[in-house]
């Protein structure tokens, strides 16, 4: 239940496709269902910047009829610097709803905290697009909302995409059973893996969101490859399985696409980038998320702002001539989270939060042998690198090395324990340098999965 982010895709593709001189042919043809949008009523709204394009994109379940999103993507465009970054919203993150009239069938609501993608059951998208700009603070330009046919079309269309499954995943609920290695994913079976949430590490929507990042850097790969995009008649084809599966607001027409796809018709992979706001644990809903303060609304002025880069591929380099690397990646740190603290839950707690930022959490519980005074990550010998990657993400912690350790390093809290480092998300001085930094970002441009 969860295709938002296949609209991001697909509008990504049909910006690109547009730009073809074969698209004028065929403009006239294609029809978008639109849903009127009064942002009038919206109150006082986020500065609209120069350049930049905010798209909210969403993807209906099959229990509501399409009238609550299961997946919530903020899509920036920032035509200035050939950039795209998509923001997952997940559909269990408790905001501030704010007040929605009646309209329709839509029953209104009268304001507060509950689960963000409840506000188009309440209002429509006129709600949610409200909600998500209340909460984000991001001035939005336009909606989109897509379906289960239209993604599946979508991924026919273009005959499958490559994927890589590390192991066999198996979710009946889903319809998911795929066996591991590099394959072609047809429409059905990727639409399984997009909603499988069981065949995930921890059997969240935190997890789903992972696959379908995966799968939107495997579509974009193949839809602007040049396969793809040699005919006419697929371009035509792939054209009409995005339109005929869209709602827009009444203001988002083709020809604006188009316009849109002239502006970024030459994007390169490697600068779109996908990211989940980070999250905690809802201290008020059970089951549910907060967002992690401040780096959510950290990143959520740097998207408003348009500052959002990928990684350097520009080759700076220091005085010495040599550039300034990481000698150790978050994904490639492995690390036991144990509890020194009276604290109860918090290592589950921490346990998500690391994982956001790219570790790997091989366990939690209470400490042993090693009981510190302060919070001490111990390390073995000659994994001080890996050691000095964790401590950087987090605040008032020490280092100590143990003779009998192996690679996985050990996180004990004690009762000096001040969480994650407050500034090791995003800058708010307006330079956007490190926006991403210690999120879990994936770029469209390749696959990290392993499947050698």
């Amino acid at each position: 239940m969860s295709l938002g982010q296949w609209v991001a895709c697909g509008v990504t593709s049909l910006v690109i496709a547009a730009s073809l001189t074969v698209y004028a042919g065929y403009r006239d043809t294609l029809s978008i269902e639109t849903e009127a949008i009064n942002t009038d009523a919206w109150g006082d709204r986020p500065e609209q910047v120069a350049g930049i394009h905010n798209i909210l994109l969403l993807g209906g379940d099959n229990e509501s009829e399409g009238k609550r999103p299961d997946v919530l993507v903020v899509v920036n465009i920032n035509v200035d610097n050939g950039t795209v970054t998509m923001v997952n919203l997940p559909r269990d993150l408790i905001v501030d709803i704010p007040r929605c009239d009646p309209v329709g069938d839509f029953p209104g609501w009268s304001g507060g905290p509950q689960q963000i993608n409840h506000a188009a059951t309440y209002g429509g998208l006129d709600c949610l697009g409200n909600t998500v700009e209340t909460t984000t603070d991001i001035h939005l330009d336009h909606m989109v909302m897509v379906d289960f046919a239209g993604f599946e079309n979508i991924v026919d269309t273009i005959g499958g995409v490559e994927l890589c499954i590390p192991e066999e995943l198996d979710d009946p609920k889903a319809h998911l059973s795929l066996d591991p290695g590099t394959q072609t994913l047809k429409g059905e079976q990727a639409l399984a893996l997009a909603r499988s949430r069981y065949s995930t590490e921890h059997k969240n929507d935190m997890g789903r969101i992972k696959s379908q990042q995966r799968l939107i850097g495997a579509i974009l790969r193949k839809v602007t490859s040049g396969e793809t995009l040699s005919k006419p008649t697929t371009i035509y084809d792939f054209l009409g399985s995005v339109t005929d599966s869209m709602v827009t607001d009444d203001g988002f027409t083709v020809d604006k696409m188009a316009e849109l796809a002239i502006a970024m018709r030459e994007v390169d992979l490697s600068r779109i980038n996908m990211v989940m706001v980070p999250v905690v644990d809802s201290q008020t809903h059970e089951y549910k998320v907060d967002p992690q303060q401040p780096a959510a609304d950290d990143l959520f002025a740097a998207i408003a702002a348009g500052d959002v880069l990928p990684e350097d591929e520009s080759g700076d380099e220091g005085e010495g001539g040599e550039s300034e690397e990481p000698a150790v990646e978050p994904g490639d740190v492995s690390v036991r989270v144990l509890n020194g603290t009276v604290q109860v839950g918090l290592a589950e707690t921490v346990r998500g939060l690391l994982e956001n930022q790219g570790f790997t959490v091989s366990e939690i519980g209470n400490p042993g042998p090693r009981n510190p005074e302060q919070s001490t990550i111990y390390h073995a010998p000659g994994q001080e690198a890996a050691a000095q990657t964790l401590a950087g993400a987090l605040d008032t912690v020490r280092t100590e090395e143990v003779p009998e350790f192996g690679e996985e390093l050990e996180l004990v809290m004690a009762a000096d324990w001040d969480g994650l480092a407050g500034d090791g998300s995003a800058q708010t001085d307006g330079s956007g340098e490190g926006a991403l930094d210690g999120l879990d970002t994936a770029s469209a441009a390749e696959d990290t999965a392993d499947c050698a």
